[in-house]
């Protein structure tokens, strides 16, 4: 076999698994380790970690590949999309869902090393995740539904560590949603009128004008939603100072929007990966500090 072909065909898996645009799988990482450490008060253990790391990159790369073969007859006519390893013809939609069966199922071997309740979630994280492509045929709003998809890492978290899926965990699914229906609405701007074109259904059309506005509410929520979950825990002022980080950069993100040009549109959803950083940051060094808010 050409040796050419063969460095061809991995550029082609790599592409539709996402591999050349960590972005995406660290958007769906934060929020996981927030409920990592949260859930274990700071200490969690290395193969916990390394499970939970392991299992979101798995499952990012599948859910790109569903999402490819989901969307395979309208990607070709969608600008940013149009290159992509599927609509490009590179590689057949079999192929796409063999690569999304493998990485599930490798994903899985994975989850089989939590306990019972972290297994069976993990069925419903997976329906979520698989239909979630589909639902902008239907749903008005499908960036709600990607905050429960991204976010199932969540409860899975808390069921594996805690056994038990406490009001935080709810709380921490909750800001979740409203960080991803902002970032993804950011998203959606950008193929505003491609999308309009084929029919799809996203919140930047739903919301019409409003969207710039719908986005900021959302961030604004996400952080009232985040600061409850720091009372409750009773966190150190490190955590705040990371609240008050991300509420900088999402403030930072109107200024790129508001023009709803696609270069600054796709530039605020690329920078939402250090929203999520911030809040991490906060809340590991409010453990490490060991500084309860007075």
């Amino acid at each position: 076999m050409d040796r050419a072909f063969i460095i061809q065909r991995i550029d082609a898996y790599e592409r539709l698994m996402r591999l050349d645009k960590p972005v995406g799988a660290l958007l769906l990482l934060w929020p996981t380790l927030w409920a990592v450490w949260l859930a274990s008060s700071g200490r969690p253990a290395l193969g916990i970690c390394l499970v939970f790391i392991t299992g979101t990159i798995l499952m990012r790369s599948a859910g790109c590949a569903i999402n490819d073969y989901a969307d395979r007859n309208f990607d070709p006519h969608v600008e940013r999309t149009r290159s992509r390893p599927l609509a490009a013809g590179e590689i057949a939609p079999r192929e796409a869902l063999a690569v999304a069966a493998a990485l599930s199922l490798a994903a899985f071997g994975l989850v089989l090393f939590l306990d019972r309740m972290a297994i069976v979630l993990s069925f419903a994280g997976l329906a979520i995740a698989a239909s979630y492509p589909y639902a902008k045929r239907f749903f008005a709003f499908p960036q709600a539904y990607l905050g429960v998809a991204f976010g199932f890492g969540i409860p899975m978290a808390y069921a594996a560590i805690r056994g038990a899926l406490p009001i935080e965990c709810w709380l921490l699914l909750a800001a979740n949603i409203c960080y991803s229906f902002a970032y993804d609405t950011e998203y959606a701007m950008v193929d505003r009128e491609d999308d309009a074109k084929l029919g799809l259904r996203t919140s930047a059309l739903t919301l019409g004008r409003r969207e710039v506005a719908a986005v900021m509410a959302s961030y604004a929520a996400m952080l009232v939603i985040l600061t409850l979950v720091g009372t409750r825990l009773q966190l150190g002022w490190p955590y705040y100072a990371g609240l008050a980080v991300s509420g900088g950069l999402m403030a930072y993100h109107w200024f790129l929007i508001r023009g709803r040009s696609r270069e600054g549109c796709f530039k605020a959803f690329m920078h939402n990966n250090w929203i999520g950083a911030a809040i991490l940051a906060g809340i590991v060094l409010s453990y490490a500090y060991h500084a309860p808010w007075p």
